[in-house]
């Protein structure tokens, strides 16, 4: 006989357990299952592990650096990648263990460990258990993707999952794919002491971006010592007795790159191709995302998708916000919508880029009105006052309306500084409030009444 529930939850990245929280204080029995690690990516091979190495890589530049700032240090700046390892592990086993307790000590809540699949739109087999309820939360995740690249079979590689453990320092990364994960990691471990080649197939850098943050992020990192290969359109592979030769263009440059390491980082891939979803009547894309609706509700009743695996939000903020969309309309009467969030976001290079709202392409291919107002960081006093003038900030409004429609700090302090450009956004408060703000001093967000004064229309 099947154990019956109120909501079962698949998965327990950064929406499931809250969930799973807010409903069984609402009384309702819950239970929550995984199949590997509590916390999912970001707890385990992302955000929490991720930017502890970028800490720790930071550290290592800065005492580089220290003359710069007067300060003195004898000797070889040296890295141990064991203690690197080390610490950044435990960030992550921290967090995973509060998670997990805090989910098996939950009231209402079972933890079931194991692989779930779905056998209707209300039945869900784990291994020899079969449970059931009326609602089905699936928070499953994601996964590296693994691109059918010749000779790909034939040689080891690294994905976000399995660098995260290294405890040494490749002598040569080649990192495959030239987008927000792969230069994080290109980033970190050329600070650390590696020689580091990017390989990227598009003609440039994170290609989502506009033209003037990819050129200006490619001149950070090549100022660092990175090597960037852009245009590489005979990605392959082949054993190297120095580790790895990856072939990278058949135009023009050397042919092949050796590494003794190579990282892939050419995108990611939804958990859903061993959930059983054709047995509940859920449609996916033709990349595998779950299809939902803009209330996270998938095409069978009962049934929600939150997180990455469906494909509306790649980020654990946007994760979060599935978990707070799904809740606030089932159990507080509200009608919240995917489509109603501004979308916001930070690639952790250093210094980082902070986004938010259209790009300036986007703002033109619009056919809008657009004002566009610009700032180098090297005229930006904290920048100035730390030594880290590289990057810029940009301003983007609609001229007739008055809305604020983007910005985008490359820039010390640009992944906190976006957010009070993304609050007036929420708030629809136009761009003379912004202006007026009284921001304080000396800060990168002083900047914003100033970027605004000087927007035109280009």
């Amino acid at each position: 006989m099947s154990q019956k529930f109120d909501a079962i939850i698949i998965g327990t990245g950064q929406a499931g357990p809250s969930l799973a929280g807010r409903l069984t204080e609402a009384g309702q029995t819950v239970a929550i299952i995984e199949r590997k690690l509590v916390g999912g990516t970001c707890v385990n091979t992302g955000c929490m592990p991720t930017k502890a190495l970028v800490a720790s890589a930071y550290a290592a530049h800065l005492a580089r650096r220290g003359a710069d700032y007067g300060v003195t240090i004898g000797g070889e700046i040296g890295i141990d990648m064991k203690r690197v390892k080390l610490r950044s592990h435990q960030v992550t086993l921290n967090a995973r263990n509060n998670n997990e307790t805090w989910l098996r000590g939950m009231e209402r809540c079972t933890f079931i460990e194991g692989h779930a699949r779905l056998e209707s739109k209300n039945t869900v087999r784990i291994g020899g258990e079969v449970i059931t309820a009326p609602k089905i939360f699936l928070n499953v995740g994601g996964r590296a993707a693994i691109p059918d690249f010749p000779g790909i079979d034939e040689v080891p590689y690294l994905t976000n999952t399995s660098i995260v453990m290294l405890e040494h320092v490749p002598k040569h990364l080649v990192v495959v794919g030239g987008s927000y994960i792969g230069l994080e990691f290109a980033q970190i471990y050329r600070r650390f002491g590696a020689k580091v080649t990017v390989v990227e197939k598009g003609p440039r850098l994170v290609s989502r971006e506009d033209e003037d943050v990819s050129d200006t992020i490619r001149k950070i990192l090549e100022a660092e010592g990175i090597t960037v290969r852009t245009g590489a359109e005979c990605i392959r592979f082949r054993r190297h007795e120095s580790g790895v030769a990856v072939g990278v263009n058949c135009t023009e440059g050397e042919p092949e790159v050796i590494g003794s390491d190579v990282l892939l980082a050419v995108g990611r891939r939804p958990n859903t191709d061993d959930l059983g979803l054709d047995k509940a009547g859920v449609e996916v894309d033709e990349r595998g995302y779950i299809k939902v609706d803009d209330d996270l509700s998938t095409s069978a009743e009962g049934i929600w998708a939150l997180g990455d695996c469906n494909g509306r939000g790649a980020f654990t903020h946007t994760a979060y916000n599935d978990f707070e969309i799904v809740a606030a309309n089932l159990l507080d009467g509200q009608n919240r919508k995917v489509s109603d969030r501004i979308p916001g976001y930070a690639l952790y290079i250093d210094p980082p880029l902070g986004r938010v709202g259209l790009t300036e392409k986007q703002a033109r291919e619009s056919g809008k009105n657009i004002l566009v107002g610009t700032r180098p960081m090297s005229r930006v006093g904290r920048a100035i006052e730390k030594g880290e003038t590289h990057g810029f900030m940009k301003i983007i409004a609609d001229a007739d309306t008055r809305q604020i429609l983007g910005a985008s700090i490359l820039g010390t302090g640009g992944d906190e500084a976006i957010h009070g450009v993304l609050d007036m956004m929420n708030a629809g408060m136009p761009y003379d409030t912004l202006r007026w703000a009284v921001p304080i001093h000396p800060t990168v967000s002083e900047l914003w009444p100033t970027l605004i004064l000087s927007m035109r229309s280009l």
